[in-house]
């Protein structure tokens, strides 16, 4: 066989692996798009406030934060798929548990343990990247299908919202919440049958230490941070002496990783010039994209004739905002990789997140209207989409060889962070407003949307900040051979 005909077949090999990844990532935006109109009809189920249901994203993204470390390395240790494949059947188990429950703690307990399925891109990016081994190009390659699966995820979460906006307005909500469990339980089988395993495992024994030591810091860090959304929180000591001892808890995590000959981190990674700006981005991006998810969605569906703010739009009119806003992300994940070909990834990247940014802050001034809202949704959503696709293939092509499961799972770990700090001050905002702003009902405060509007768009442009200070090829073939880990 020659070069060629072997180039083509290795490719549609690789094509073939994308498409199948491509539903489960479809899966994976179905759950991301089909819960958000229906979450003040959920809080209404359970009995709580708007505000409230920040406390479901933070337990979930508390969970993600915790099991993306892990599940990232047994990925490169003993294989992606397998990984897949278990993240995907405990998604299941946890999404059955929220039909069939009008207990909050029950609810809670069982979204949180569906934050499994944020582990599904990034291991999904390293099996590609293992796959296209033997390619030419093999940064463009990853980065063309990490847009392509991010486009598949996109147009997931807009079926979703709009399926759960319609779908909420005329079925028992049991009903509706049933429907992506199903829908799981399939991904299960596409990636059993359709998926192949990555050729390059590294094998070893997992840091079992290393896993015990991140998994108390990070528990005592998020779990600090849901303390000080109790009543009172904000002044307790104990709340933020619990959020100190997470911080606190990272210095022997990393000593013993910098001792350890396979560790479950690398965290010399943190010092790379390339990866190090790229984990804090996905941090601050985290803010806006995983953070602000459940106050735009409650922010729209508040009634203005009763609160002075919000449209009041129904579950589906909210769904249609969502879907829009999808739309964008697809349009940018897409639109990434020719971008950056034609200027650089860094240029691009930065680019991305100052769309971002402009697109949060353009809600200070317009928020009365529909348009005005969905305009500025596009604009974020656009940035949105592109950085969705580009932080962890850019992770891949700049991290060693034996770590992109590691690489990839940590920008979607750091995110999670970021989305779990974004997520508790989000909901403190939005509490403490109604006390101080005196408004009725169960909707959260006008002076904490706008809190949320100005932390998203400031943390967007301090991300476009930082990756000026990336090398000038970073995230090609040739830097991600150049550039050492020290």
């Amino acid at each position: 066989m020659t070069r060629t005909a072997s180039a083509r077949a290795t490719l549609g090999a690789l094509a073939a692996v994308v498409g199948f990844l491509a539903f489960v990532e479809f899966t994976s935006g179905v759950l991301q798009g089909y819960y958000t109109p229906m979450l003040t009809d959920i809080a209404r189920h359970l009995g709580i406030h708007d505000a409230d249901v920040n406390w479901l994203e933070g337990a979930q993204l508390m969970l993600s934060a915790l099991v993306v470390p892990a599940f990232a390395k047994l990925g490169d240790m003993i294989g992606h798929k397998r990984m897949l494949l278990v993240s995907t059947a405990l998604t299941a188990a946890a999404a059955l548990v929220l039909p069939f429950t009008d207990s909050f703690v029950v609810f809670l307990i069982g979204w949180a343990l569906m934050g499994f399925y944020v582990v599904w891109l990034p291991l999904e990016i390293a099996l590609i990247w293992s796959r296209s081994r033997s390619m030419e190009g093999r940064s463009v390659i990853t980065a063309r299908a990490a847009g392509m699966l991010v486009a598949a995820l996109e147009t997931g979460a807009i079926l979703g919202a709009l399926a759960g906006g319609a779908l909420i307005d005329v079925l028992p909500l049991w009903v509706v919440l049933l429907i992506p469990a199903l829908l799981i339980i399939v991904c299960f089988f596409v990636i059993l049958f359709g998926v192949k395993e990555s050729p390059e495992l590294t094998g070893g024994r997992l840091d079992t230490v290393g896993i015990v030591l991140i998994s108390l810091a990070l528990i005592a860090f998020t779990g600090g941070l849901s303390l000080l959304r109790l009543p009172g929180g904000v002044t307790s000591f104990w709340s933020w002496g619990v959020v100190v001892i997470g911080i606190l808890l990272v210095i022997p995590f990393a000593r013993w990783e910098l001792r350890h000959d396979d560790p479950v981190i690398d965290v010399r990674m943190f010092r790379s010039p390339a990866l190090g700006p790229v984990f804090l981005t996905a941090g601050l991006f985290g803010v806006s994209v995983l953070g602000a998810q459940a106050p735009l969605s409650t922010f729209a569906r508040t009634d203005p004739a009763v609160n002075g703010y919000g449209l009041g739009t129904t579950g589906f009119a909210t769904s249609l905002i969502i879907g829009i806003y999808l739309i964008a992300m697809i349009t940018g994940a897409l639109l990434f990789p020719l971008i950056a070909r034609l200027t650089a990834p860094r240029l691009t990247l930065m680019g991305a997140s100052v769309l971002v940014g402009l697109g949060f802050l353009l809600f200070l001034p317009f928020h009365g209207t529909y348009l005005q809202v969905v305009t500025n949704m596009v604009i974020v959503g656009l940035g949105s989409g592109a950085l969705v696709a580009a932080l962890p293939a850019a992770a891949a092509s700049a991290a060693p060889s034996t770590q992109t499961g590691v690489a990839t799972g940590l920008t979607n770990s750091v995110k999670t962070v970021g989305g779990a700090i974004a997520s508790c001050v989000f909901g403190i905002a939005l509490l403490n407003g109604v006390v101080a702003g005196g408004a009725e009902g169960t909707a959260g405060s006008f002076s904490g949307y706008m809190t949320v509007w100005i932390v998203c768009g400031a943390t967007a442009l301090a991300a476009a900040v930082l990756l000026a200070f990336v090398p000038k090829q970073a995230f090609t073939d040739r830097i991600a051979e150049d550039v050492p880990v020290v």
